[in-house]
Parts: C-alpha cells; structure tokens; sequence
C-alpha cells in the first residue's frame, strides 16, 4: 500500500512549482529516444548531397608497388648473352585522374540526393510533431488518472458514510438489514475502484516517465471551468484542403514521388554513352631485366574516354521497368497519403466540435447529478427515500465527474491532431493549453 500512500500525497499537495505541459515536452525533445532516432536518421539524410555531388567531381588515385625478381635464364644459341641468373628489384608509382564530362546518371543522382534530404528532413519535422502528440497524450492521461483516483476516493467516502448511516439507522429501527448489506456492497465496489484508479495513475506515470527518462514531477491539472476555444476556422472543408495540401505524410509521399521519377530516370540512363576526360602520370626503375641492364621509365598520358553501352543481357532494359513499376507505386502512395490525411481531418474537427458540445452537456448533467444527490440524501433522511437512491446517486455523480474530465482533456488532445493533420502543431500550441492549467 505504500504506492497509492504517494499517489495520495501527490494529489493532496498544491501544485505550485509542478511540471506543466511545455516543460514536459522540452524534456522529452532531449531523452525521447524515437526522436533521437529521427534526429540520427536526419543527419544520415543530410550526406546524400555530397555523397552525389561526388560523382560529378573529378576522382584522383595513386598506387605504387614493388617487386623482386628472381629470374634464371637458359638459351640454347650460345652466342646470345641473355643467359644467367639475375636478380632484381622493380619500384613503380602512378598517379591517376579521371574527370566525367558527361555522366547523365550522374547527374540525376545529384538531383536525387538533393530531394532525398529534403526528405529527410520532413521526416524529422514530422518525427518532432508526433512528439508534441506523444507527449500531449501522456500528460493528458495522467491527468485524466489522477482525476478518475479522486473522483474514486471521494465516492468510497461518500459510501463509507453512507455504510455507517445505515448501520445506525438500523440499531435504531428505521432501515432493515437490506440497507446496511447494500452500504456494504457499494462501500467494498467503491475501494476496488480505488485499488483499480492508483494502479492506473501509476501505469500513465510510467508511460510518462518513458518520454523523458525520469520519474515525472507533480504534473499541473486543468483548471476547473477552464473555456476551450472552437477551432479556427470553424469549418471543415479549409482544414481538408489544408491536410491534402500539407500534411507531413503528403509532403513525403510527394518527395517519394519525385525521387522515384529520377530514378526511372537515372535507370534509362544506362542507354546513354558516357564521356571521361583520363590523365595519368607514372614512374617505374628496375634494377636489371631480362637483357641484362636496368631501365627506369617516366609515362604521361591524357586523353579523353568514350564508352557506349550496347548489350548488357537486357539488365538496363529491365532496371528501367522496375524503376517505372515503383513510381507508379509512389503515385498511388501518394494518393493515399492525401486521403488518410483528409479523413484525419475530418475525424480530428468532429471530435473537437463534438467533444466541445459533449463538455456542455455534461457540465449541466454535472450540476444535474448533484442536485439529485442532495435531494436525495435530504428524502433518506426524512425517511422518502432509502438507502440505495442515495447511493445511485452518489455513483451517478462520480462518474458524470469522470465522463467530464475525459472529455475536457479528449477535446484538447482533438485540437492538437486537429493541427497536426495540417502539420502546422507547434511548441506554441502547448504553449496555448498550458494557460488552461491551474
């Protein structure tokens, strides 16, 4: 029991100097490990450019090498001096140029390598937006915990004063045993739901404790009769064609899409003929040769190298016909992303505009339930009503408490996906909610 005893201790205390939404999130930017990822894979990303420019820049390599030479040599004319045994060192180094003068796969790779960082760097862009999301979630689920753990001990109080009015009212005469038993029953649901919220709050706190590598602080809870704004525009179709325009995964889906066509491109390449400008420089000495005397030797050469492809066993052919295969692939790839993040759309400005008509209605309910639980304990006690209208209604208050709590925070979270569907959520959106915490 030493666990729910803190989470008491947490509830119970003021939440001044508590950790709010923003401070969470830039924790989490500095230990979550799947933006850390992001990040790696960004920076992967960023050496496709040179790595292509590469093959647009001249290549220049040295080699040397050294033998030794034992050679024997026989000759059956005997007046020929080319006989003996010899032997003899060979040293040679050359240094080697080639500059492609044109390479057209060459340069459609450059361009590929330009489009594939800008792909990589929307995929971090969109790696730190689903963070803001995670961690929104987490902080949102905490709270709601927290909330469903009071809400669970303020109704086992309520019952366990229900269950001592009841066994009084019983020594008494006034109620029957029946009474006393459905105190009891309700007294003993109420501590299990308890039991069940604490270890709930401490499920959510360790989800949280996973974004930011550390045991969460005392988090700030929303403020009660906090205003939650409609969204802007309040109306749909602007938020579709916002989501269809740019939508992370459509910005991707489009990068996708053009880096796919250069490639088909960059295949069909392999028909073209290429053009190298080549120089090399080179010396080689040996000591003694074949003949007897030595030679040392000095090469310079530069020219221009043609090659044209002419057959290759239909590999070219068929590298350009997969190429194609996966840019019409990338196109319905494509179309896809924009569908799902128009109906991202959609689903994310219902749920606001019907969570925030779900919060009204439950705020009246709210007031609704606790009259009920007044009147209700006023005709127990004056003998019109018995022990199990009182008890109803006491659940019926604090589940309306919870059901208003979810969807406070379930509409908060809505207005972020809201803005994430059109990739325009931000730091600043946090910012936003956290003038709604206490």
């Amino acid at each position: 029991m030493r666990r729910p005893l803190v989470i008491i201790a947490w509830l119970a205390s003021m939440h001044a100097g508590a950790a709010d939404l923003v401070s969470i999130y830039r924790e989490a930017t500095h230990n979550d490990s799947i933006l850390a990822a992001a990040q790696a894979q960004r920076r992967a990303g960023d050496e496709r450019v040179p790595q292509a420019r590469a093959g647009l820049l001249p290549s220049l390599s040295l080699s040397a090498q050294t033998n030794w030479n034992d050679l024997e040599v026989s000759n059956r004319a005997p007046t020929l001096a080319i006989q003996g045994r010899r032997q003899y060192n060979n040293n040679s180094y050359s240094l080697n140029l080639s500059q492609p003068l044109f390479r057209w796969q060459n340069w459609v790779a450059f361009e590929q390598g330009k489009l594939q960082e800008a792909l990589a760097e929307v995929q971090f862009n969109q790696a730190r937006q689903d963070l803001i999301l995670r961690v929104a979630q987490a902080y949102f689920d905490v709270l709601f915990a927290e909330e469903a753990l009071k809400s669970a001990r303020a109704l086992k109080t309520a019952t366990e004063q229900q269950r001592a009015l009841a066994r009084q009212s019983f020594e008494v005469g006034t109620v029957t045993i029946t009474d006393v038993h459905e105190a009891q029953s309700r007294f003993d649901l109420a501590s299990a739901q308890e039991i069940a919220a604490a270890s709930d709050v401490e499920v959510k706190r360790n989800a949280l404790r996973q974004l930011i590598g550390h045991e969460p602080d005392v988090l700030k809870p929303l403020r009660r009769g906090a205003v939650l704004s409609r969204p802007e525009p309040d109306a749909m179709p602007p938020w579709v064609e916002a989501a269809e325009r740019a939508a992370f995964p459509v910005a991707i889906g489009e990068l996708n899409l053009a880096v796919a066509e250069r490639e088909r491109e960059r295949q069909r390449s392999g028909h073209y003929p290429t053009l190298d400008l080549v120089a090399s420089y080179g010396e080689s000495g040996a000591g003694q040769s074949t003949f007897g005397a030595g030679s040392d030797t000095r090469s310079k050469v530069i020219g221009l190298q043609l090659a044209i492809p002419v057959y290759a066993g239909g590999a070219v052919s068929s590298r350009e016909r997969e190429a194609a295969a996966l840019r019409d692939k990338a196109m319905s790839d494509l179309d896809t992303a924009r569908r799902t993040a128009a109906q991202s759309a959609r689903s994310a400005f219902l749920a606001v505009t019907s969570g925030l008509a779900q919060i009204r209605a439950l705020e009246a309910a709210l007031v609704s339930s606790q009259s009920a639980l007044d009147a209700n304990k006023l005709g127990y006690e004056v003998g019109v009503r018995v022990n199990i209208d009182v008890l109803n209604a006491q659940q019926q208050l604090s589940t309306t408490e919870r059901d208003l709590a979810r969807a406070r925070l379930d509409t908060l979270l809505s207005q972020l996906r809201l803005k994430s569907a059109t990739a325009a959520l931000s730091e600043d959106d946090l910012a936003a909610i956290n003038a709604l915490l206490e």
